[in-house]
């Protein structure tokens, strides 16, 4: 199920889907592995299937197997594709394939240089006790990989929200939540496939019996259930956003140079701040309003102070002590704040007001409200207007 459920939909994704090609390819090459991988299960401990696959052709066994050592690289590369902007792997991430290329070297050596006669009396009567330890170590060490790329993809998708948080006061379009529930469920899969493998080194060498059959067959109906949610997830979760422009080399920033050189800091290894254009970015905010405008990003702000966005983002994080999402957004809440609270808005709705300061989402907007006022903004209008108590002596 799990292998004909990827396969189509990887076809689906090559031949239908038109927009996103090197995602939707990277997203199709990670799912024929997830097929890849189940077919290798069945040809190699499927009591049917290992009895047919020998009869057909010997060379059928431990080609699929490849494919274990080539979805951690694909799910990065997938992850980092939704994460920048027209992004391609490039040539040093290509050493991520040399654990591919050394197993591919190991399995002609101990398999596929030998002629279809020798491969069948290997096939048959095939028992996993009677492996050797060096094979259940390399299988324990492909699932460590595997789980090594996991932890690789939650750190870009770290980084990722910490960007986007740093660029863009609106970031509902750009929300991967649905991609780390998922690289987090792959993860937690890979960890119970490395304890399956240790299972099977303590049966076969340790004499101490666990029972790896169920373990396995365990992961093997979770991975569908995982499949299923990222083939839903990734056709819901699709967003019109790009993705964030790949980082920029690190070096002295405009604030940092002088004519005729570098200027040299008081706090070394920091750039200085300009008082003037920190007066500048507020009142931006106070008396232009820039963060009415829904869509304003760290780029606009620079465009319009005529600065570059690695200034403006050095003085936000330093001397307002946020980030660019907090900053533009309490300027929001406190416009808010001040609409929900003049009576001669009375008319005005939540949702309107919500609009006109800013926000996009309901959820958004009360979280930040909440967060930030203590209350949400409809107990905020109940008790801006009402009436205030009478003292206690008044007639």
């Amino acid at each position: 199920m799990t292998a004909f459920q990827c396969t189509l939909f990887a076809f689906f994704l090559l031949v239908v889907r038109g927009e996103r090609r090197i995602s939707n390819a990277l997203l199709a090459l990670f799912l024929l592995s997830q097929a890849a991988i189940p077919l290798d299960i069945l040809i190699s401990f499927g009591a049917g299937f290992r009895a047919w696959a020998i009869q057909v052709s010997p060379n059928l066994f431990y080609i699929f197997g490849f494919a274990y050592w080539l979805e951690g690289p694909l799910l990065l590369w997938y992850t980092r594709s939704l994460v920048y902007k027209d992004y391609l792997p490039k040539h040093r991430e290509l050493v991520y394939l040399l654990p591919l290329l050394g197993y591919v070297i190991y399995q002609y050596f101990v398999y596929f240089r030998f002629d279809s006669l020798a491969k069948g009396e290997m096939l048959q009567d095939y028992d996993l006790f009677a492996e050797s330890l060096l094979t259940h170590g390399i299988g324990t060490l492909r699932e460590l990989l595997r789980w090594v790329f996991g932890i690789a993809c939650l750190v870009e998708l770290r980084r990722y929200h910490t960007r986007i948080r740093d660029s863009y006061s609106t970031i509902e379009m750009m929300d991967l939540r649905w991609l780390w529930i998922l690289v987090a469920g792959f993860l937690v899969i890979r960890s119970w496939a490395v304890l399956v493998n240790i299972a099977i080194i303590s049966s076969a060498h340790l004499d101490t019996l666990l029972n790896y059959r169920v373990m396995g067959l365990a992961s093997n109906y979770t991975v569908l259930i995982l499949v299923s949610a990222l083939i839903f997830m990734s056709l819901h979760g699709a967003s019109v956003f790009d993705g964030l422009e790949p980082e920029e080399e690190s070096g002295p920033g405009p604030l940092e140079k002088k004519r005729g050189g570098v200027q040299k800091s008081a706090n070394p290894g920091k750039p200085p701040i300009d008082p003037e254009l920190v007066e500048k970015v507020e009142r931006s905010m106070t008396r232009e309003h820039l963060f009415l405008n829904p869509t304003l990003t760290l780029a606009d702000l620079a465009q319009h102070l005529g600065t570059a966005k690695r200034t403006v983002s050095t003085i936000i994080n330093r001397h307002f002590g946020c980030n660019f999402f907090e900053f533009v957004n309490q300027y929001r809440i406190e416009e808010a704040k001040a609409r929900l609270a003049d009576p001669t808005r009375e008319e005005q709705t939540i949702l309107e007001i919500m609009l006109a300061v800013g926000f996009n989402t309901k959820g958004t907007f009360n979280t930040l409200f909440k967060n930030r006022v203590g209350m949400t903004p409809t107990e905020f209008r109940y008790r801006s207007r009402a009436p205030a108590p009478l003292p206690e002596n008044a007639v």
